[in-house]
């Protein structure tokens, strides 16, 4: 049986007036624990033991930290997903230091996580897969196995970049990987659920969202998260700068289609191919900057929304993990407000 977190049951939602309201409002919760130097987190529950996944590490340290919770606030760092970049990620790309943009599901009894190698401002880039029946590290079963790299980007060849991955299972017998950033914007490929790899029998690749290339956005849009809800598939990306500590720009935006390919529109009717997105979070004051790179998790009857966000100015250096509850109100996500 194929399955994957954004399949679960979409939280409850009550009517009024003709119109869908939340049942209580959104917030982002207050977390504690190691929830600092989070960039890029992506979550699972297994069991009763949610996992968050996340860029960063270092050959001969770990790749990939992981964090866990059992209740979404309190976070305790428990290792790393490798010990070091698989050889033919460093034969591909020579200048990676560490892996990007981790994203996780489950499906065909096993735990697939893509991640991508690159280095910053390139479009040498690929995206590798790794596999695990378990994500309990005391369990017999637990290991890592390195299934290789699914797509790669040259900078001569390829007007787009293979980073920031996301899987999005379309029923038991389709699934889809999304991916990209700046350049010609996000990109979306069939693949193979047997293997995980990209469908050889079907080779079209789609465009999703894209922006223009002049400044100040410099076509700037990444991290792509797909989550279907009722009759829409919903494509969540970031916007703007990242990286930039408290002069961070990210943040997310949301647009809809009926059909997993596209188009995405905003609520304007704006497609996300000609720079529409319509905002979910944004920093509203100087405490936190930069929200985003997110990913959603469908947990039961709840919906979570996960980004990291950076530091205000006199606060500290970094990013750190956020998480805000999403409910939705006419068909559309909303979220929390960062903390002041």
């Amino acid at each position: 049986m194929v399955y994957a977190a954004a399949l679960l049951t979409a939280i409850i939602v009550g009517y009024s007036g003709g119109s869908t309201v939340a049942a209580t409002p959104p917030e982002v919760l207050k977390l504690d624990g190691d929830v600092a130097r989070v960039h890029d987190p992506v979550a699972i529950r297994e069991g009763d033991t949610y996992y968050v996944f996340s860029t960063g590490g270092r050959a001969g340290q770990g790749v990939i930290p992981i964090r866990t919770s059992k209740d979404l606030r309190t976070w305790t760092s428990v290792g790393h997903v490798l010990e070091s970049l698989p050889a033919w990620a460093i034969r591909e790309i020579p200048r990676a230091r560490n892996a990007w943009a981790p994203d996780i599901s489950f499906f065909n009894g096993k735990y697939h996580l893509y991640y991508s190698v690159s280095s910053f401002g390139s479009r040498n880039s690929a995206i590798g897969l790794t596999t695990t029946t378990t994500l309990d590290p005391t369990h017999p079963n637990y290991k890592w196995v390195d299934e290789g790299m699914v797509v790669r980007s040259h900078e001569e060849k390829d007007d787009w970049n293979a980073i920031d991955p996301n899987l999005v299972i379309e029923d038991e017998n389709t699934a889809w990987l999304a991916w990209g950033s700046f350049w010609g914007g996000i990109k979306m490929h069939r693949i193979d659920p047997t293997t995980g790899k990209l469908s050889t029998g079907h080779s079209t690749m789609y465009s999703l969202s894209s922006r223009p290339r002049d400044e100040p956005t410099n076509g700037a849009v990444e991290a792509p998260f797909i989550v279907r809800r009722g009759g829409y598939w919903y494509l969540f990306v970031s916007f703007d700068r990242c990286c930039r500590g408290a002069d961070s720009t990210y943040h997310i935006v949301v647009g809809r289609s009926r059909v997993v390919t596209g188009p995405y529109v905003d609520k304007t009717g704006k497609k996300m191919t000609d720079g529409g997105g319509s905002l979910v979070i944004e920093a509203t004051s100087s405490a936190w900057r930069g929200p985003g790179h997110q990913a959603v998790l469908q947990d039961g009857s709840r919906d979570y929304v996960f980004f990291h966000a950076y530091y205000g100015a006199g606060r500290g250096r970094g990013s750190a993990l956020h998480i805000s509850t999403m409910v939705w109100e006419d068909g559309w996500p909303r979220v929390g407000t960062l903390p002041s």
